[in-house]
């Protein structure tokens, strides 16, 4: 089971319009399909940390990344994060 965020982490999902624990998916570079996961927090270099169907945890960049979200005539479709994302903003290091 992935880590739970912490509240600042959880903030800065929704301020990009993400939620904690959301399916997303990805695709790896030496692999052509598609993989599930779900959404855990936002690195402080901007990518999102992922948790793959077993377990594993990777950080990829938002426009590696797809969410489900509901299509012109209401049907959910796969949607880029980075369309998703209505404020993306830098966080800082330290």
């Amino acid at each position: 089971m992935p880590p739970k965020p912490t509240a600042e982490q959880s903030e800065v999902l929704r301020r990009i319009g993400l939620r904690p624990g959301e399916a997303v998916r990805f695709r790896r570079a030496d692999r052509g399909r598609w993989q599930e996961g779900r959404i855990s927090w936002v690195e402080r270099d901007g990518s999102i940390t992922v948790h793959d169907s077993h377990g594993g945890a990777r950080s990829l960049r938002p426009e590696r990344l797809e969410v489900k979200r509901p299509g012109k005539r209401g049907r959910d479709r796969w949607c880029p994060v980075t369309e998703v994302a209505v404020t993306w903003e830098q966080l800082t290091l330290f």
